[in-house]
């Protein structure tokens, strides 16, 4: 089944904006960046914090949300079905999905985490900045005015913290599977 990650079109954007000599927290240099070439979704600088921090600051402007839902809703609505990762994929990009499933873990599990996958990427950062960064960008993604990071209320909730990967993607395939749907068309 064809997936998105969402998040990959903010980093994106944010790179993008860095491309074009711009300032990411100019909406204007914002907007203009969202016209990325797709090839940049593949670019491995995406996946660096550096670009993740930048990200969730390229997300707060409306205008960047807006120019980038049409492109998601397209993806999500396609014949055949798609499965979409990101913050706001339940509340707005697709409500009318026919399985939600919000994915949250401990916040010491995620940052370990987080922090492995960036030292497996070679990415020198301190633990410490880390999590600094990582409870920023949560802030940021759950206090924005537009598409905040929330749970909607028939979502299916699976705490990962205790779940390895493929766990995870079990325990969710085996909850759609056995008819724990949100929401059935």
């Amino acid at each position: 089944m064809p997936y998105l990650k969402t998040g990959l079109h903010y980093r994106a954007v944010a790179r993008q904006v860095i491309l074009n000599g711009g300032q990411v927290d100019d909406e204007d240099d914002a907007l203009a960046a969202c016209d990325f070439p797709m090839g940049l979704l593949g670019e491995p600088h995406l996946r660096s914090e550096l670009v993740a921090d930048l990200a969730s600051r390229v997300a707060v402007f409306p205008s960047v949300r807006q120019a980038l839902f049409q492109r998601q809703w397209i993806f999500a609505h396609r014949k055949g079905g798609a499965v979409l990762e990101g913050r706001d994929i339940a509340t707005v990009i697709a409500p009318d999905a026919d399985a939600k499933i919000f994915v949250t873990a401990n916040p010491d599990v995620r940052l370990r985490h987080r922090f492995n996958e960036l030292l497996e990427m070679e990415y020198p950062i301190e633990l410490k900045e880390l999590a600094a960064e990582v409870t920023a960008r949560d802030y940021r993604d759950e206090s924005r005015d537009q598409a905040p990071l929330r749970m909607c209320r028939d979502a299916i909730l699976i705490d990962t913290s205790g779940l390895a990967p493929r766990e995870a993607v079990s325990t969710a395939v085996g909850l759609i599977r056995n008819g724990h749907r949100s929401h059935l068309h």
